[in-house]
């Protein structure tokens, strides 16, 4: 009996060593810092240039110039589609010559610093500067007769960034000491030259607004005490009337709202305290938001009726700007419909209801014209108007998949535009007198990633649906305002970016780009490794991409490392080529299977089930599919060591790589979470009640609240086994850096080790501390996932 015993001892023993024997570090997977050190940031931006073409057509005519750099330098083309040309735009080597005469500064055709190049109304006469640090000039240039004018009375242009003007651009309305003002054309073109004029002519449109309730002040999260310096600043929902007359602008008093504070501990001379509005989930103290219309006939406004909703919000639709006007640095923002009427979004707190409403000038309230219901959070996407406003285009995902439908002003349905277990993202373009709408969608096409975006078009009678960005790969289309033609640039993670001219129709006219990859193949680059798992439910589909150091060697085992983002907004996997980034690419060259990987919960562009997984379950939902995710390339490919798994996110992937490794502490060794909003209690509304969800109750009193409850990660510190750093910016007024210390302060109860950094003076991204971010993640992963780093060593270029 005793040497039974001793025998199941032995063998227990045995079965112990050998699972700690498996789990020992392999002794041929080191940290390559030299081969990390090759693809820093200052390295890659000489490496890689262009990867897509940025058509500007010209204002007459289907003709178009855009600029491509290789590592020959920078060219720029004329691209004339009717008759499948493209030329130079210059002869560089005269005008770098030309332009050495005039300016008395040396230049090559390689190296000609040319900016703000413009394409004038005549199509033929382009304007740009050159610039260097110690001088600058600006030229006009004739496309046709290649002949150089210097413009020698030409100063900077300063495009004034407060100025809406009006669309017969005669009036210049901006906001001022939180009220609204007016001034003319003439007085507005004093001000590009002098801001400061005393014979500008202002005339106020509102005198009684005051700070949090008032125009001009950003909707951002900055520091609102710097708006009462009397500078003018831009009014960024006010839309005007296509004649002109009337602007229709929401008005929000955010007085209630709570404040926040960061602290510049590093400030001189001494710490500075920034306080801003920020209302969290389920805080009663919300903004209110008022529509107003103004008449520029005399000065006059008045407030439009648009109560529905306790706490909702309101957008005005407006029309998107033009293709032909993107250069013209003052472009009006007009309103969906005509002279006489507009569409106003309104939502409610907890966005169950939708309602897209019209207004007509001379009545007192908005009316719905189109209701949308779910038990969800409902999007919206821009409407797109067909004879001003007398029929509309809307995006709905009604039935579970987003589609487009066709009405006529007072909202009956008039035909459903497209339909089937695909998504369409947005609308890009409406031929009115074709009758065609083109739109971008995914998910369509058989035996494609769902995720490659392509261009289709569709009657507005509902027919002749057809593809016309065709091609494997993810589209992104820039089409002139004529809809005749558009750019498709288009690839893959693992394919060079090209770029090609097409018809409406989906013929080629002819072939444009192929980004200049030769650098980076000199470097050792190679192009990551897409893949397709199933999801912890065994039936849904994920789609990933697996990055690799570039000296992989497939009978080497290395650790792997989910970069993570949950999304509900949008995943961290990324389709098309994307230029080499610190938290993939670059941190796989250190030494580890780095993989990126979409999650049920995530991305919006598949379906609404897809997309609302984690609705009420916004900390768990993603984390059992990231985990089967591995496990699954884990078992396909032997490289992969199991054992040592690390997981690392920024922001809401900060949130999901800390809950993953305190849910999961026997399978995640490592993580790595910056910037994470750990406890969405006190991050902002608008974000955690979205994706969350929110419900809202009625009291015996008949108020109206909203009660928000969700998991956090303070709640789980204590389940901690493994490694976790938590890096925050000290002045992050997105992700306030309470987030963190709430983790802290539990990990800290719970006895838990753990490792803290904190970026001095930075927001959100890390600013320009992104660089030193990524050396302390390869050291972190290195140490704890390979055993060792070079921490102690000096490392060049670091």
């Amino acid at each position: 009996m005793k040497k039974q015993l001793l025998f199941v001892l032995l063998a227990a023993g045995m079965c112990y060593f050998q699972e700690a024997k498996s789990q020992e570090l392999p002794s041929d997977v080191t940290p390559n810092y030299t081969l990390a050190q090759r693809f820093t940031e200052d390295k890659l931006k000489n490496m890689l240039f262009s990867t897509t073409v940025d058509p500007h057509w010209f204002r007459k005519g289907n003709s178009f110039w855009y600029e491509y750099k290789t590592t020959n330098g920078t060219n720029w083309y004329v691209v004339n589609p009717a008759t499948k040309t493209k030329h130079p735009l210059f002869d560089l080597e005269k005008l770098a010559s030309e332009v050495t005469e005039i300016m008395k500064t040396p230049f090559t055709s390689q190296h000609l610093p040319i900016q703000k190049l413009e394409a004038q109304a005549d199509g033929s006469t382009f304007t740009f500067q050159v610039k260097t640090p110690k001088d600058s000039a600006y030229f006009s240039y004739n496309y046709n007769t290649r002949k150089l004018t210097e413009l020698k009375d030409k100063k900077e242009d300063k495009y004034p960034e407060w100025a809406s003007i009006s669309p017969d651009g005669k009036t210049v309305v901006y906001a001022k000491d939180m009220n609204l003002y007016r001034m003319s054309r003439e007085d507005y073109e004093k001000a590009k030259k002098d801001e400061n004029d005393k014979t500008i002519v202002e005339i106020p449109l509102t005198t009684d607004c005051v700070k949090s309730f008032g125009f001009g002040e950003p909707r951002s999260l900055l520091n609102t005490d710097t708006l009462c310096n009397g500078k003018r600043r831009y009014p960024d929902d006010l839309v005007w009337s296509p004649d002109s007359r009337h602007f229709a602008i929401t008005l929000t008093d955010s007085r209630a709202v709570k404040e926040l504070w960061v602290i510049n501990s590093v400030a001189e001379p001494r710490p500075t305290l920034e306080t801003y509005k920020y209302q969290m989930p389920g805080e009663a103290e919300a903004p209110v938001e008022y529509l107003l219309l103004f008449d520029m006939d005399n000065n006059s406004y008045k407030q439009i009726a648009t109560s529905a909703y306790k706490d909702q919000t309101l957008q005005i639709a407006r029309k998107p700007l033009l293709e032909k006007q993107r250069d013209m640095k003052e472009q009006s923002r007009c309103w969906v419909g005509n002279n006489n009427r507009f569409f106003v979004i309104r939502s409610s707190r907890d966005l169950h209801r939708i309602d897209i409403c019209s207004y007509t000038i001379g009545e007192s309230a908005i009316r719905p014209i189109i209701e949308e219901r779910m038990n969800t959070y409902i999007e919206v996407r821009p409407l797109a108007a067909i004879n001003n406003g007398k029929e509309l285009v809307h995006w709905s995902e009604r039935d579970g998949w987003a589609h487009l439908y066709l009405y006529d002003d007072q909202g009956n349905l008039k035909k459903r535009l497209t339909s089937g277990p695909w998504h369409v993202d947005q609308i890009l373009k409406v031929d009115e007198a074709k009758r065609v709408v083109y739109f971008l969608a995914n998910g369509k096409e058989k035996d494609e990633n769902p995720y490659y975006e392509h261009l289709y078009r569709v009657n507005l009678d509902g027919s002749g649906l057809q593809l016309i960005s065709a091609g494997d790969y993810f589209h992104e289309t820039r089409m002139d305002d004529d809809c005749q033609y558009f750019v498709d640039n288009y690839s893959r993670v693992n394919t060079v970016p090209c770029s090609d001219l097409y018809d409406n129709t989906g013929r080629k006219i002819m072939s444009l780009e192929q980004s200049d990859f030769s650098q980076m193949f000199a470097a050792g680059y190679q192009f990551p490794q897409p893949f397709k798992v199933k999801a912890d439910d065994g039936i849904t589909d994920l789609y990933g991409v697996m990055y690799k150091p570039f000296d992989f060697d497939s009978t080497k085992v290395y650790p792997i490392i989910d970069y993570v983002y949950p999304g509900p907004q949008v995943e961290a996997t990324v389709y098309p080529f994307k230029a080499m980034t610190p938290r993939t690419d670059r941190l796989a060259q250190a030494g580890f299977i780095v993989i990126s990987v979409g999650n049920r919960g995530g991305h919006p562009s598949r379906s609404k089930w897809y997309h609302n997984y984690g609705y009420g379950n916004l900390r768990d939902y993603g984390l059992a599919d990231q985990k089967a995710a591995i496990m699954q390339l884990a078992d396909r490919y032997k490289f992969i060591d199991i054992h040592r798994v690390g997981i690392h996110g920024h922001s809401g992937g900060g949130f999901m790589s800390t809950a993953a490794i305190l849910q999961y502490p026997d399978f995640f060794k490592v993580a790595v979470s910056c910037a994470g909003n750990h406890d969405n209690k006190i991050y902002n509304r608008w974000w955690s009640e979205t994706h969350h969800g929110v419900k809202e109750e009625v009291t015996d009193k008949g108020d109206t609240t909203f009660v928000y409850n969700i998991k956090s990660n303070p709640e789980i510190a204590k389940q901690l086994k493994g490694h976790l750093l938590l890096i925050h910016g000290d002045i992050d007024n997105n992700v306030h850096p309470g987030n963190t210390l709430r983790v802290v302060n539990a990990l800290i109860r719970a006895n838990k080790r753990f490792d803290m950094l904190i970026l001095p003076q930075q927001r959100h991204g890390f600013g320009d501390m992104n660089e030193y971010f990524y050396w302390r993640l390869v050291d972190y992963f290195s140490q704890h996932l390979l055993g060792t780093s070079e921490t102690s060593v000096d490392i060049p270029n670091r």
